[in-house]
């Protein structure tokens, strides 16, 4: 499998419904997070993800209906398209009370900040859909 970089991944299999899911998002709410777009992207069931927001279940990972380096791939994919979107970043650890959610197994760190990793919209809002979107939208037209 090809390392995705910021010169390739747009190539990537996973690019188009990324992009495609991450515009639905946007279109409805100034920002997002990871597992949203899993869910949009059907890669994760609404229901599961409301499970583990909960405090239903261990790690989010559990639940996703794909493989890990599938999910790894579209966090990383995620990353680039964001970054070409000009989105801003914070980091916001998903909380039940007191308890941090945990996303992963291992409770790796780089894996836990990739997923509670949440990106939002910078300035105005109705210039950033008018523009960015738009734009997006015609380039995935053309593939």
């Amino acid at each position: 499998m090809k390392e995705i970089t910021v010169n390739n991944y747009k190539n990537d299999k996973y690019y188009k419904p990324l992009a495609k899911a991450v515009l639905k998002i946007l279109i409805k709410k100034d920002q997002f997070a990871a597992p949203e777009v899993f869910v949009e992207m059907s890669v994760l069931k609404q229901e599961n993800y409301e499970k583990w927001l909960r405090g239903q279940v261990s790690y989010l990972e559990k639940v996703i209906e794909c493989n890990l380096s599938k999910a790894n791939r579209i966090l990383r994919i995620l990353g680039f398209h964001a970054h070409d979107l000009n989105l801003g970043t914070k980091i916001q650890s998903y909380k039940r009370g007191k308890n941090v959610l945990r996303c992963s197994k291992t409770n790796d760190a780089g894996v836990e900040k990739s997923y509670s990793r949440r990106f939002f919209i910078v300035g105005n809002r109705e210039m950033f859909l008018g523009n960015k979107l738009r734009i997006n939208l015609e380039k995935q037209e053309n593939y």
